[in-house]
């Protein structure tokens, strides 16, 4: 077993910094939207399993808003220490490719039964499109502590692809749509 082997993502991305006050706060950051996009996801799913917890629609349509505004607090202080690694890691990295696949069949969900039943009166289409994007956060996060945890880490040019592909993703109609669920 390798020393890599016990690492997860935390790890992979500190290693690749070429500052560590840098990779230090882009890690908090993406703790804090990673915890943050499991618990909204984790919200609807329980929803969409008939789980009506809490028992009333305005409790149901208050929990989504609390889950988006930490969504969107956690987001919203992801764009400047991205930003940074993103140019620190640029000078090191000739072109690559995102580490992760697209969506898959389970990021793909059609929400509106789910909360017509629910009772919660916000745009199904803002709730599919957060959940995407911040599912798609989850599995890349989630595949790159696998790639570390067998020592294939992706390699400088591909890392940067990577997070430069969910930078865009998430700052973009991502966190519209949770700003707009929080509100």
């Amino acid at each position: 077993m390798t020393e890599r082997a016990s690492t997860g993502w935390a790890e992979l991305l500190d290693e690749c910094a070429t500052e560590p006050g840098t990779s230090r706060q882009l890690i908090a950051q993406l703790r804090a939207c990673e915890i943050a996009a499991l618990a909204f996801c984790r919200l609807l799913e329980r929803w969409a399993r008939g789980d009506a917890h809490p028992s009333t629609a305005g409790g149901r349509e208050a929990a989504l808003r609390r889950a988006a505004e930490r969504v969107e607090t956690a987001l919203s202080g992801l764009e400047a220490p991205l930003k940074r690694y993103l140019l620190e890691l640029e000078a090191e990295a000739p072109e690559g490719r995102p580490w992760y696949g697209g969506p898959g069949a389970a990021e793909l969900v059609d929400w509106e039964p789910v909360l017509t039943r629910a009772g919660v009166g916000v745009r199904p289409e803002r709730v599919a499109q957060a959940y995407l994007e911040l599912a798609m956060l989850v599995r890349a996060l989630e595949g790159l502590a696998a790639a570390a945890r067998i020592d294939a880490p992706p390699d400088p040019g591909s890392l940067w692809a990577g997070l430069f592909d969910l930078r865009e993703n998430l700052l973009g109609r991502a966190l519209d749509d949770v700003r707009a669920l929080a509100a």
